[in-house]
């Protein structure tokens, strides 16, 4: 079996047919897993439109055959990519969703549906400040740093190679998540980096929750090598984030709030200006 985890998930239902399903009596405690497709991943480009965003999709035919399905799909605004995996050798045909937006819930079930998958669980990396999630909650690998509450899904050791590792904001493609809100330390950040993805095998996939400059795709061992930050020490890399001076996504006291109460914006109490101490 192809697990996106190798530890216990809380993860939070939801369906294709009537939109997510994300009140809290639907929590449940199960581990993820696909079967086991046998087949060194590899990634072929195609692109596509829809009213509400433009988005590139990476998927692999003969893994498709195998059994697993994997598409990388592109939230424009926001810059953020949404994964969407599923088992297409099992009957009912499950799926996952990690990190999908609101203004492209439209989009991600129509091909969920076109598809002919069954959505049962979307999981988040960490709570985004740029987007409002279309998702619900769950907590797997701590990459706290960018954000106290940041994790990382990775498939297992004896799973087919290489490895994915979806990183979130933790590590980016050549750069990192900023640390300067939402409890975010750029000491906790670095030893997260190093400790719990950097130990990986250096051929590791590393598909991150944003990219601004055109990446879709990295590996362990290319970040290990080649991020301007993270190749530095912990002491330099502390000065270099303290020094970003980044403005605020200008969607935090909108999508901080909302995404605490997993995108129900009905629900969501706003933030105050502590989001700019």
């Amino acid at each position: 079996m192809l697990r996106i985890n190798t530890l216990i998930l809380w993860l939070v239902k939801s369906s294709p047919l009537n939109g997510w399903n994300l009140s809290p009596q639907t929590l449940t405690k199960t581990t993820l897993s696909f079967p086991k497709p046998g087949i060194k991943f590899q990634t072929h480009v195609f692109s596509s439109a829809s009213k509400t965003c433009s988005y590139t999709t990476l998927c692999d035919s003969s893994m498709t055959r195998r059994g697993l399905l994997f598409r990388q799909l592109f939230e424009k605004e926001s810059s953020t990519y949404t994964y969407l995996l599923a088992d297409v050798s099992h009957p009912r045909k499950p799926a996952v969703l990690i990190d999908p937006v609101d203004k492209t819930v439209e989009r991600d079930l129509h091909l969920v549906k076109e598809l002919g998958l069954k959505l049962i669980y979307a999981m988040n990396t960490h709570v985004h400040a740029d987007h409002v999630t279309g998702t619900g909650l769950l907590k797997v690998r701590a990459t706290p740093g960018h954000t106290l509450g940041c994790v990382t899904y990775v498939t297992g050791s004896d799973q087919p190679q290489p490895r994915m590792a979806f990183t979130g904001d933790a590590l980016l493609i050549r750069g990192c998540g900023r640390t300067d809100f939402q409890g975010g330390s750029s000491r906790q950040l670095y030893e997260s980096v190093h400790s719990q993805i950097f130990t990986l095998p250096e051929d590791t996939l590393v598909y991150p929750a944003h990219d601004y400059k055109g990446f879709t795709v990295s590996t362990v061992g290319e970040e290990k090598l080649y991020n301007p930050r993270l190749t530095r020490d912990e002491e330099t890399f502390e000065k270099i984030m303290e020094n970003l001076n980044l403005p605020y996504p200008k969607m935090i006291d909108v999508a901080v709030p909302a995404n605490m109460v997993c995108g129900l914006q009905d629900t969501a109490e706003p933030v105050q200006a502590a989001s700019s101490n």
